[in-house]
Order: structure tokens, then sequence, then C-alpha cells
């Protein structure tokens, strides 16, 4: 049922949308997944190409042993939004999620918030989108075989952008975890992939255009190592997103060329970060803008550096506000006050009766 959310009262008495994971999730079930994705990748890539306007900054992290909580913040002229996130690879023991964000989309103008969503479930999907985005640029255009390695919560989203987006059609699967595979293939046993449960991450690389890694495990891992290479791969490294996380080993990256989003960011976060400051890579914006020059050949190795950008995420967020507005999603969230006189904020607090003033001066006489 449609909601309001205009006034022709003073603007700032407009209410912000707050958007929950089931309002998400419906907004998914109406659209249509696949349509979810290709509009995100359509729209993150639109923004990609505003490069240049964009206020940009690396996220601001706090780290502990056990994972990391960032704030992720980017704005353009009109709009501001920041994203809050967690990755804690170990939350499953306590019935959580590893990741758990939200986020906030603001007007520049005034700095009122217009939308407060759930972003953990929009983040599997722009991190899909995003990584459909960056293959249907860099990976050969034939693929249609896919190594998946890690199979956890954004397994099946990266399967499907990938089958909607890229045109893939196989795809090889291996988790330490086996209960997480057995997962996914239940999950994407009617979507018309072919799926093949492997033994090991060699055994699933083997005969891939495309390889995915998302792991979880906060640690120097060497998910992917040179000798699994073969001539023509794309590398689509997902799970290394920290300092201090790993997926590839370094001879991966010597092996091809190397994309990255906001590459401040990704030689602190990425596999990045093993390498050498002068050691060469591209902001993937150049390629889609026709700056610079993405596979130049079908025997190239391309890798996909990606750790996630706040730019992913404001596409994300105005997406949401855009498809919400259409169909009616989500509720008016108070969580601005509503002021007769927006410089007297304390009214808010002020006394209102005559009673209330009376008790407080009783209470403070000593008579």
């Amino acid at each position: 049922m449609a909601r309001a959310f205009s006034s022709t009262t003073a603007y700032q008495s407009l209410p912000t949308r707050f958007l929950s994971p089931q309002d998400v999730a419906q907004l998914v079930a109406t659209r249509g997944l696949a349509n979810c994705l290709r509009d995100m990748a359509d729209d993150i890539q639109a923004d990609f190409l505003r490069w240049p306007d964009f206020d940009k900054t690396a996220r601001v992290a706090a780290h502990s042993d056990v994972g990391v909580i960032e704030l992720m913040p980017v704005a353009d002229s009109q709009q501001y939004a920041f994203k809050y996130v967690n990755g804690h690879p170990y939350n499953a023991q306590h019935g959580l999620p590893t990741v758990m964000a939200f986020g906030v989309l603001a007007d520049v103008a005034t700095g009122a918030p217009l939308l407060v969503s759930e972003l953990t479930l929009t983040t599997a999907l722009r991190t899909a989108a995003t990584s459909a985005m960056a293959a249907r640029t860099l990976a050969r255009p034939s693929s249609r075989t896919m190594a998946l390695i890690g199979n956890g919560a954004q397994s099946e989203f990266q399967a499907l952008a990938f089958q909607h987006l890229v045109g893939i059609t196989h795809i090889r699967l291996f988790d330490v975890d086996r209960t997480a595979t057995d997962k996914l293939v239940a999950n994407l046993q009617h979507t018309g992939l072919h799926l093949t449960v492997c033994g090991s991450t060699a055994e699933a690389v083997h005969g891939s255009d495309i390889v995915t890694t998302v792991t979880a495990d906060k640690t120097n891992a060497t998910i992917l190592t040179a000798d699994m290479l073969a001539p023509g791969m794309h590398i689509n490294a997902v799970g290394g997103d920290c300092p201090g996380k790993t997926e590839l080993h370094a001879d991966v990256l010597r092996a091809g060329k190397v994309f990255v989003e906001y590459e401040p960011q990704t030689r602190i976060e990425g596999d990045l970060q093993q390498m050498p400051a002068d050691f060469g890579v591209t902001e993937l914006w150049t390629v889609l803008a026709g700056q610079a020059r993405g596979r130049e050949s079908d025997a190239e190795i391309t890798v996909f550096d990606s750790v996630g950008f706040a730019l992913e995420d404001y596409s994300a967020l105005r997406y949401l506000m855009r498809q919400a507005t259409a169909l009616g999603l989500g509720e008016p969230l108070p969580l601005i006050p509503a002021l007769a006189n927006p410089r007297d904020l304390f009214s808010l607090v002020r006394p209102t009766t005559i009673g209330a003033n009376l008790s407080e001066s009783k209470a403070d006489c000593t008579c």
C-alpha cells in the first residue's frame, strides 16, 4: 500500500523514508532479481562514468582481532550517501550475518536525510552487480564457465549476476565448508545453471573462464595461486577487502593486468596490499570512459581487485529510493524534529503547562 511521502508545507517537515530488509526483499520480488541486478549494474556503471563529479575518500575503518567496522561516505553536488558496514567472519557462531549494513541518502542542499535503508541484502546485490559490470568490461565475451570459490552469503548473488549479465552457464563450486556449497546448490537448483561441486580450488578453477573468489576469513590467505591460472582468465577477487585479508598469491597479480575501483583504498585493503607502491594498476572507471585500455587480447589475464567502494552504495541507495517511491514501499521515519520555528529546538523540551512550571519551582524551593 502506498504511503504519503510528499507535503505542501516547508521542506523540513518532509519525512525520511525507511526501508527494512523486508521492504527491500519485496522490492526484489516485485522487480525480479535479474532485473534488479541488471538495473543496479547499469546505474553503477553510469555513476562510474561520472567519476570526477564525486567527492571521494577511502572508507574509515575500526579493526579488531575478530572483524572490522567501516564507514563509507561519498557525495556529488546533489546527494550525499554513506554506509555503515561490518565484516565479522565468525558471526554465524552468534546467529548473526558476517556482513551487516545500513545506509543513508541525504540532500546536499539542505543536509536533510531522504532515505535510511538496510544495506545488508543490498550490499550483496550491489557487490554482485559491480562484479558482473566489471566482468562484462574485462572478461572475454565468450566466457561461459566460472569457478566460484567461497559459497557463503554472497555466492548466490554472484552466480546469478554472472548468469544474467555476463552469460555464464556453468559454475564450478568449492568451499572448505561443504554445507555452504550444499546450501548454494539448493538455492540455485531451479536457475538453469549447470553446477559442479569440486573437491578443491584447483579442481574448480580448471577449465574456468572466470574465477570469483569470495571468502570470508580475515587472514592473509592464498586461495588462488599462479599455477592455477590459464591464458585468458578473468579473476574477480571479491573477498580480500581489508588490511590483513587477502585471497590471491602475489604472483597472480604479477601474471595479469590489475584493475581496481579507487586505488588509494585498494592499496590499503585489497590483494594489492601485498604489492609495492609502484606496482601499476588501472582504475576501472578510466576503462569505462575510454581513457584506458582494458583487456587487450584473448590470452591476457585480467584481475579485478574489488574491495567495494562507496560510490557503489550511492548508486544502490538511489536505485532503492527510485524503486521504493514507484512501488510505495517503506515507512515514514520521524528522524528529524518537526519545529514550528526551526531555530527553536528548545521547544521540544520546554514545559508546556503552568502546572508543570509551578511544580518545578516548588521542587527548587528551599523554604
